[in-house]
């Protein structure tokens, strides 16, 4: 192969880090033939299987995990060239629920600055009410929360989010008893989720820890203090779901939604790869 197209060589990294070819096409803004086509056409010219393929996952061979790193270094190199005439810099604010991002924002946050190096990265963590409060104000260029009700209607779909019942190994409690529930204070949508699941089951419960942010609820668990509602990404490592095992009602799922104001290019390629990755890092 006597060059390689930059665009194939783009669509081999992304389908690797997201490892599905439909997350890739996301992130590009195309379809997952297009992506397919590309790719094969990447691996024709070098004469080597990048990726194995499954109908459910895509995997690295032993020739695309060599040439994964070399791949980056040129695509990297390749938007250094494009800014190389004075690109104005670009901020772009990012808010995001609290109850969304857990112990994958480091990898998002990566994928991001790989889809526009040049891009000055602000992420602001708050609960989804306020989010979206700094998201009307202009404060935040997108808002990535919770779908809460049908008045605020519009929104790119991203995932639904799973919620249980979370806490330590260690924790002891007898059915019929209040459970001990850590939430955060009000207005809090999760909070009002498991409220309103225990009352509709009536199981008996009680204020056990209020915090004033995911992490502080996050240490209440682990701790073995309380319970909580919490989304299957975000729970701390080393607690266990006990919803069956204490008999608690199921939750429901919440829908995960990106209300964005950015039309330039890069702010959209940058969004675009997050929205990609989210989807990616659920399974």
């Amino acid at each position: 192969m006597k060059s390689l197209d930059i665009e194939a060589v783009q669509a081999f990294v992304l389908a690797a880090d997201l490892k599905s070819f439909t997350r890739a096409a996301e992130a590009l803004e195309t379809t997952q033939s297009a992506v397919s086509l590309k790719i094969k056409r990447l691996e024709d010219g070098l004469g080597r299987r990048l990726l194995d393929r499954t109908p459910r996952h895509v995997q690295l061979s032993a020739d695309g995990s060599a040439f994964l790193e070399p791949a980056r270094a040129l695509t990297a190199a390749h938007q250094l060239a494009l800014q190389s005439f004075g690109a104005a810099s670009r901020r772009l604010t990012v808010g995001m629920s609290d109850h969304i991002v857990g112990a994958d924002l480091p990898v998002l946050l990566k994928r991001m600055k790989r889809a526009e190096p040049g891009l000055v990265l602000e992420i602001r963590i708050a609960a989804s009410r306020d989010v979206l409060d700094e998201f009307d104000r202009g404060i935040v260029d997108a808002a990535i929360v919770f779908r809460h009700d049908n008045r605020r209607r519009g929104g790119e779909p991203i995932v639904k989010e799973s919620f249980g019942w979370f806490a330590a190994p260690d924790f002891t409690y007898r059915p019929g008893e209040p459970l001990p529930l850590a939430t955060q204070a009000e207005p809090c949508s999760v909070r009002n989720l498991a409220i309103g699941a225990l009352k509709a089951a009536r199981i008996p419960w009680r204020e056990a820890f209020v915090g004033g942010g995911l992490g502080t609820i996050g240490a209440a668990v682990a701790a073995g203090l309380a319970v909580a509602a919490l989304g299957q990404r975000v729970a701390p490592r080393g607690t266990i779901e006990v919803g069956a095992q204490f008999g608690l009602p199921p939750l429901p799922a919440r829908d995960v939604v990106m209300h964005a104001k950015v039309t330039d290019a890069r702010a959209r390629a940058s969004l675009k790869t997050l929205a990609a990755a989210l989807r990616a890092s659920t399974g």
